[in-house]
């Protein structure tokens, strides 16, 4: 009875304290609506977006779709958190007995229309994730909805939209968008939408044949994402085209446009404020709704991240990210406090949440602008803010094999990838010979061509795998479909750090542009005479390659060509004429694309501020698009140096990271040179364990301290991921050496509370053994001068103790066993 008390003073409270207009108020009627679940998960969520709505004067009323079983509905205790329509659930399929909780959001939709009669008094509907925070008003018309327009947030994972998924599931593949996230449209076009949204739904979820990682972009390859297919198939299906953009919609710790000001928070990816983060994965049972006084874990204040980052647009990132809890932490202590929880003791955090400066800070928002973008045109363009201007189609690549050293590598850099706003599609070249892909675990780590190993030379017998560089990129070139203009050749050891395009790079047709590599002097002696008709065309470059199709097309076979004529050409190895250090032609290859570069003449555009060494001073100025960690750096005592994990199991030991960096924090002020170099290593270092604690999640890893893995690896991972972003993106491998210095990095938590508990096992094994020990000596102590017989029962007792104890032994025993067994699992 209290707690229904409770809930009705908080709904109360939210209707009073919304600013709720009445709809015949609005030039048009709105509605927003959100799905969840009867789960504690989707409550402290609901908290969440409501307290934001309520915050950021949506006009309108808001309600929750709350899918439950009729069990689940007589245990569920968050009835009266947000107005809320009920809808029979479809986690578990009512036909197929398929459990796929997403369903619930299309059925939710459907149901709503079909049989709510607010539905029969709306214009445009607003259509949101639970996992959400609103930042401002979201006002269809004012963000450029029209009927048969609608306005959603790309999803450019959605690469199914692209290929044969497109093809099998709607008639009109030519309008499938990669849209999700934030859905915007006319309620006509939503009824037209729904019916075909659900079915499609379930078409795509039958669909097994093509759930790869590689067709879907579903990181998982199981079908997780099926729901955002049937929206996309659904919509090509009746003519729907969408108008798609970046910038209403942010995920916390991703970098805003500059100019533009967020309205929507997607906090459905884990996120990170120097020491402190959030997952929403780690919070899955979590009943903080109904536990009085308790938050969220605090963030830094605004103070302290203002002296974390001294690039501006970083730096509001960051200011962004700590926003986004402050108000879901706002939002459940106005609930305990509205629900009559005992007044929380003075702290200086919630003194922070009542003051005037965050009242300030978290003012309703309004779009300053927007840009769209079309995803299905033949150029990528943006239809705002550049006077129409188009540009060409991108596509990223960069090499790789089938070894554990890569796949660390290739879960960074797709990590990064997505977190650069680098336009286009990205496809990983895997060079394998037949028995490694027999054996490789890492197919679903990247979107991937596959290309026959040259690391041994089929004619030759030379071993050199850097040959399967040009090698693959020969081979992509003749086998694949590419519709890009420009495609940019980067290397699997960077890490990006924003986007690289032609069109700000300068980059033309006969024009490429690169990176410096000024150790490559053999341009400008012997070598270049001996193999390139036009040496003083030779251009000392390297790394990053923007350059046009025609010309790679041009430059492929001969790039690979002087490759083999300068790996071959031993007499010439030396340091003095190569730059290479090791005097062994290992640099062969960089020659090979140089060589061949000029030999069409192709002159480069060298850009110093492209690419930088951790390490290595940047330039004042200078904003890197890319890390390239391919040498040691350092930061104090701390180090990194890449090929020292050459054989270390990254990927598919759960937990496994890399030695952290130091918190900028702790770093040297007195030199800035030397700040902004540190500041850049810690960057690329935590980029790198950002990009292995997101693919350990999605592997789903065991979290310590969870008892229900078997449950975490269903409902979790469908409930956390449900609008997740192909993020990142990445799994798999093998090996063992680590270095002794680093086996605690590489501990799992799940390993360290399994040793916590044989420990405390072993403890309690060693007092049973003492006591039943204690007790066998007073026996013998006090029955000396019985007879025989009693002292052959009492022979036996003893006997029976030593049992005992010999139990707990073999338990502890196979507890270690066990132990081990998991650990190898894992």
């Amino acid at each position: 009875m209290v707690k229904l008390l409770i809930s009705v003073v908080f709904l109360a409270l939210s209707i009073l304290g919304s600013g709720q207009k009445p709809i015949t108020e609005a030039p048009w009627r709105i509605h927003t609506l959100f799905s969840t679940e009867c789960q504690n998960y989707f409550d402290w969520q609901t908290v969440g977006i409501m307290h934001s709505y309520r915050k950021a004067q949506q006009p309108g009323p808001i309600t929750r779709l709350l899918s439950c079983t009729e069990e689940e509905k007589r245990k569920y205790k968050g009835m009266n958190l947000a107005p809320t329509f009920e809808v029979p659930s479809m986690s578990t399929h009512p036909k197929t007995g398929d459990w796929y909780p997403a369903i619930n959001k299309p059925a939710g939709v459907l149901h709503w229309l079909e049989h709510s009669k607010e539905a029969k008094n709306v214009d445009w509907v607003v259509i949101l994730d639970a996992d959400m925070i609103i930042r401002g008003p979201i006002i269809p018309w004012e963000i450029g909805v029209e009927k048969g327009r609608p306005v959603a947030a790309y999803y450019g994972y959605l690469i199914g939209c692209d290929n044969i998924l497109a093809e099998l599931h709607t008639k009109h593949p030519e309008l499938c968008d990669k849209v999700g996230g934030l859905l915007a449209m006319h309620i006509d076009d939503l009824r037209a939408l729904a019916p075909l949204w659900l079915s499609k739904t379930e078409e795509v979820r039958e669909d097994r044949a093509h759930w790869l990682t590689n067709i879907t972009g579903d990181i998982y390859g199981k079908g997780w994402i099926s729901e955002m297919y049937g929206y996309s198939f659904g919509a090509a299906e009746v003519g729907l085209h969408h108008k798609i953009t970046e910038d209403l919609m942010i995920y916390p710790g991703y970098i805003p446009r500059e100019g533009v000001e967020p309205i929507l928070f997607h906090y459905g990816l884990p996120f990170r404020v120097g020491n402190w983060s959030f997952s929403k994965l780690e919070h899955h049972e979590d009943d903080i709704v109904y536990d009085c006084g308790r938050l969220f874990a605090e963030p830094p204040y605004p103070r302290e991240v203002m002296l974390m980052e001294t690039d501006p647009n970083k730096k509001r990132a960051l200011l962004l990210s700590i926003e986004c809890i402050n108000t879901l932490n706002e939002g459940l202590h106005f609930l305990h406090a509205a629900g009559g929880c005992p007044k929380p003791k003075w702290s200086r955090y919630l003194s922070f949440l009542k003051s005037r400066t965050f009242s300030e800070l978290t003012r309703p928002k309004y779009v300053t602008q927007i840009v769209f973008r079309n995803d299905k045109a033949a150029f990528h363009k943006q239809l705002e803010g550049k006077a129409g201007k188009s540009y060409p189609k991108i596509h990223t690549i960069f090499s790789t094999e089938c070894t554990p050293y890569f796949d660390w590598q290739t879960i960074g850099f797709v990590h990064s990838f997505n977190l650069s706003g680098q336009p286009g599609n990205v496809t990983r070249l895997l060079s394998c010979t037949d028995e490694e892909l027999k054996q490789y675990r890492g197919h679903d780590l990247a979107p991937t061509h596959y290309v026959p190993s040259m690391s041994r030379h089929p004619l030759t017998g030379d071993w050199y795998p850097a040959i399967n560089k040009p090698a693959a990129v020969l081979h992509w070139i003749n086998h694949a479909i590419i519709d890009a203009e420009f495609i940019v050749i980067l290397d699997a050891d960077m890490i990006m750090k924003g986007p690289i395009t032609p069109w700000e790079f300068k980059a033309e047709r006969g024009r490429p542009v690169s990176a410096p590599y000024d150790y490559l002097i053999g341009c400008n002696n012997v070598l270049a005479k001996l193999h390139t008709r036009n040496p003083q065309s030779c251009d000392k470059v390297g790394g990053v390659i923007i350059m046009h199709i025609e010309d790679l097309r041009n430059l492929a076979l001969l790039w690979l060509h002087k490759t083999e004529e300068v790996k071959a050409d031993k007499e010439h190895y030396a340091t003095n004429v190569t730059g290479d250090i090791y005097g062994s032609g290992w640099i062969s290859e960089m020659y090979g694309y140089s060589f061949a570069a000029a030999e069409l003449n192709l002159r480069h555009t060298i850009n110093r501020k492209i690419m930088i060494y951790p390490g290595y001073v940047p330039e004042p100025g200078a904003s890197y698009r890319v890390f390239h960690y391919g040498l040691e750096f350092k930061v104090g005592n701390w180090s990194f140096d890449k090929a020292k994990w050459r054989d270390t199991d990254m990927v598919s030991k759960c937990w496994a990271r890399f030695p952290d960096p130091p918190d900028p924090s702790t770093i040297d002020t007195t030199d800035e040179n030397a700040r902004q170099r540190d500041l850049l290593s810690i960057e690329c270092a935590r980029t790198l364990n950002d990009a292995l604690f997101l693919h350990h999640k999605k592997r789903n890893c065991p979290i310590a301290g969870l008892v229900t893995t078997p449950k975490l690896e269903e409902g979790s991972k469908i409930s956390s991921t449900r609008k997740l972003g192909k993020i990142d993106e990445t799994y798999a491998e093998r090996s063992n050496s680590v270095p002794r210095n680093n086996s605690e990095e590489l501990t799992s938590p799940i390993a360290k509370e399994q040793m916590l508990s044989s420990f405390r096992f072993w403890i309690v094994a060693l007092w049973a053994t003492s006591f039943f020990c204690f007790v066998a000596l007073m026996l013998a102590v006090f029955s000396r001068d019985v007879k025989r017989k009693i002292r052959g029962k009492h022979h036996k007792s003893r006997k029976r103790s030593s049992y005992s104890s010999g139990v707990f032994d073999s338990n502890g025993i196979d507890r270690h066993l066990r132990s081990a067994e998991i650990s190898e699992k894992l």
